[in-house]
C-alpha cells in the first residue's frame, strides 16, 4: 500500500486544471473585496457551504462558482496572483508539470486585451518556476524542477454576456448564425493564441475546446483547430464528460485531438444518438483506436462524481475500466477549489478504488509526463521526463528498501 506521505513525495503531473476555478477561497475573499465583488459570503466556511459545495445536483450547479471567480479575474494583478498561487500550491504536492487552462477572453475588458491577459498569467507561473528552481529542494536535494504551459480555451457556444470581446464579435456579424459565430470566435482565438506563443514568447502549449456538448457539436470549430494544427499548436477536447461516445470521435477525426479531456463516456454505448446502427461496437472500436494511437485520456474523477451524480461512488468509475484496458490516461483535478480537490487526492482515490499497484502508479504518472505538451524542443522534453522518471524510481526505491528487514 502507498502511503499518504509517498503519493504526497511522487512527481506529479495536472494536464487538465483551469485557473479560474482554482483559486484559494481566502484570495478570492480578498481580491474580491478590493474590486467591490458581491459574494454570497465572506467567510472560507460559508462559500463553502453556500457555493463550493462536497456535492453537486448538476452541472449547472457545478459551475455557478465561475460566474464569481470570474467577476474578480479581470485585471492583471489578480490574473498574475492566482496563477502564481496556483503554481505553489501544485509544487507544494509534488506536482511537477502542470498545463493551466482557461479562457482569456472571459478576462478581456476595458483594463486588458488578449496579450496582457496571457501575460499577466505567463508572469505568475514565472515567478513560482524560479522561486522553486532556486530553492534547496532543487539547488540542494535535486528534486525535479517546475515546468508548466498554457492551454487557451475556446467555448462551444457562448451569449454576448459572456465578456465584452464576445460582445464586439456579435456586433460584427449581426446577422450570422449563432453556430457561425462561435466558430469565428473560435478561429479568432486560435489566431491570437498562434501570434502571442510566436511573437511574445507565451508558453501557450495547447488549445482547448470547453463547454456544453449536447446540441453544440466539435464540428463547428473546425477552422480554428485546423489553424491550430496548421500552426503546431497541440490540441485537446473537453469531450465525453456530458455527451457519449460521438462526442469523442468527433474531437479525434474533426479536431484531430492530441487528448481527450475527461472522455468519461468513452464506454457509454448507450448514450449513442440513433444514427449509430451499433452503439455497443461503435464504443468498442472508439476505445480501441484510441488505445492504440496512444490518445491520452486527462481523467478527473471527483469532477466527474459531483457533476455526474449518477456516477454514485469512485469504483464505478471509467478509470477502473481504462487501467484493465492499459488506455494511457492520466489522473487531474479538473477544479481543485470547485471540486476541493488536488492531484494527491485524485490518486489516493484511485488507488483505494481499484486497487492500483507500484506499477499502474508509476505508468499512469509517467504518462501524464510524456503525452504532456511541453513548451520546448522534444530533446528537451525527453530529458526532463528522463529526469522524472529516475525520481520516481528513486521515491519508489526508498519506499521498498524500508520495507526491506536489514
Amino acid at each position: 500500500m502507498l502511503s499518504d506521505a509517498l503519493v504526497q513525495k511522487l512527481p506529479k503531473t495536472d494536464l487538465h486544471v483551469h485557473l479560474d476555478g482554482s483559486l484559494r477561497e481566502a484570495s478570492l475573499i480578498e481580491m474580491a473585496r478590493e474590486r467591490g465583488v458581491a459574494l454570497p459570503s465572506e467567510t472560507v466556511e460559508g462559500l463553502n457551504e453556500l457555493v463550493f459545495k462536497p456535492h453537486y445536483a448538476s452541472l449547472a450547479e457545478y459551475l455557478t462558482g465561475f460566474g464569481l471567480t470570474g467577476a474578480v479575474l479581470q485585471d492583471a494583478e489578480s490574473l498574475e496572483r492566482s496563477a502564481y498561487e496556483l503554481a505553489w500550491d501544485n509544487i507544494e504536492e509534488g506536482v511537477r508539470y502542470v498545463e493551466v487552462r482557461f479562457a482569456p477572453q472571459l478576462h478581456m475588458g476595458g483594463l486588458l486585451d488578449f496579450d496582457g491577459v496571457l501575460q499577466a498569467v505567463d508572469r505568475g507561473r514565472s515567478r513560482a518556476r524560479t522561486e522553486h528552481e532556486l530553492s534547496d529542494a532543487v539547488a540542494v536535494a535535486g528534486e525535479p524542477p517546475f515546468r508548466y504551459g498554457i492551454i487557451v480555451c475556446a467555448l462551444r457556444m457562448f451569449t454576448a454576456e459572456f465578456s465584452l470581446w464576445y460582445r464586439q464579435l456579435c456586433a460584427l456579424l449581426p446577422s450570422a448564425p449563432s453556430k457561425q459565430v462561435f466558430g469565428m470566435a473560435s478561429l479568432e482565438l486560435a489566431r491570437a493564441a498562434v501570434r502571442c506563443r510566436d511573437t511574445l514568447g507565451v508558453p501557450i502549449v495547447g488549445f482547448d475546446l470547453a463547454g456544453l456538448e449536447a446540441g453544440y457539436p466539435a464540428y463547428d470549430h473546425t477552422q480554428a483547430y485546423a489553424y491550430a494544427h496548421q500552426h503546431f499548436l497541440k490540441k485537446t477536447v473537453h469531450a465525453g464528460e456530458a455527451y457519449g461516445p460521438e462526442s469523442i470521435f468527433a474531437a479525434i477525426t474533426a479536431l484531430h485531438a492530441d487528448r481527450i479531456g475527461h472522455g468519461y463516456h468513452l464506454f457509454s454505448p448507450e448514450t449513442c444518438g440513433p444514427e449509430i446502427s451499433d452503439p455497443e461496437a461503435y464504443s468498442r472500436k472508439l476505445a480501441q483506436y484510441i488505445s492504440d494511437r496512444r490518445i491520452t485520456i486527462e481523467v478527473c474523477i471527483t469532477s466527474n462524481l459531483q457533476t455526474n451524480p449518477g456516477i454514485g461512488t469512485v469504483e464505478n468509475h471509467v478509470f477502473g475500466r481504462m487501467l484493465d484496458e492499459k488506455i494511457s490516461a492520466t489522473l487531474c483535478t479538473d477544479n481543485r477549489l470547485v471540486s476541493h480537490t488536488t492531484v494527491s487526492r485524485e490518486l489516493r482515490l484511485a488507488i483505494d478504488a481499484f486497487g492500483m499497484d507500484r506499477k499502474a502508479v508509476h505508468n499512469t504518472l509517467v504518462y501524464g509526463f510524456k503525452r504532456s505538451f511541453y513548451p520546448g524542443t522534444y530533446l528537451e522534453k525527453r530529458t526532463y521526463v528522463r529526469q522524472i522518471i529516475d525520481y520516481l524510481d528513486a521515491v519508489l526505491a526508498e519506499t521498498e528498501d524500508a520495507k526491506t528487514p536489514a
